[in-house]
């Protein structure tokens, strides 16, 4: 019998394990306690399995060359930069995605790290905690600008659910989707406008060598003063130490981070 392992978070009990036992497959799903992250543990668990429903655990050559029987990795998600192609390849190992199977989520993150900061949740939360009570006025997000770095299916949900705050959204991408800008009013400009004109801005872009530290000392230097920097997208996009200064300077106001360079 093939054996197929789930590691992505949230797939257990899913139609999949009764779609792929139909089909002859046994379906198991990792123990939760392990961490993935550590090659010598994620060789250990993949061992004997044909297939792997995947999530952003790092498939190395070191971790391919470990399992002689792999032949698929499926990712949770479209992401496949923590997966070496060209083992893949040499192994005939197929990878495949799963667009639109999160998109929702991550949209209803961003806008939920938005909230909390333009509220000052996170801050207020802490203080209060402690017996502390300031009270001090918030910007309201109804009115300000989201600059949206990325219109694919995250970016573009993210615009839409931004719209509906009350929000203008502008957008960037280098190849822009011309129906869904003209559906939804969403003005499409360079990167550099849109980070001398958002409030607050949310990268939605995937990492290659052209956008690594796209949010660098000299980008953040052209953003509005007082701006915020979201990010649900991929941690190498923003320079971290460049973004720190930003914060400790108040050249930003804040940043809502999801993901970081090293995780």
């Amino acid at each position: 019998m093939l054996r197929v392992l789930c590691t992505a978070l949230g797939v257990a009990g899913g139609s999949h394990q009764r779609i792929l036992g139909e089909a002859g497959f046994q379906c198991d799903v990792v123990d939760r306690s392990l961490n993935l992250r550590d090659p010598a543990i994620l060789q250990r668990v993949i061992q004997g399995y044909q297939g792997i429903l995947a999530g952003s655990e790092p498939y190395t050559a070191d971790v391919l060359s470990a399992a002689p029987e792999l032949r698929v990795i499926s990712r949770y998600g479209v992401g496949f930069d923590a997966i070496d192609l060209v083992a893949c390849d040499a192994h005939q190992i197929v990878v495949t995605t799963t667009p639109g199977c999160n998109h929702h989520s991550v949209a209803e993150h961003a806008i939920a790290m938005i909230m909390a900061i333009a509220r000052g949740f996170p801050k207020a939360d802490q203080e209060v905690r402690q017996g502390i009570w300031t009270r001090k006025a918030q910007p309201r997000v109804m009115g300000s600008t989201l600059g949206v770095v990325g219109l694919g299916r995250i970016g573009q949900v993210t615009a839409t659910r931004a719209l509906g705050l009350g929000m203008t959204v502008l957008g960037c991408d280098p190849a822009p989707p011309s129906a869904f800008l003209s559906e939804h009013s969403v003005r499409c400009v360079s990167l550099t406008e849109l980070l001398k004109l958002s409030d607050y801005v949310s990268l939605h872009s995937p990492v290659l060598p052209e956008t690594r530290h796209m949010i660098n000392r000299t980008t953040i230097e052209g953003m509005k003063d007082g701006a915020v920097l979201i990010n649900t997208s991929r941690g190498p996009l923003v320079d971290e130490s460049a973004l720190i200064d930003a914060l400790n300077t108040g050249k930003l106001r804040a940043a809502g981070l999801d993901v970081f360079e090293t995780e």
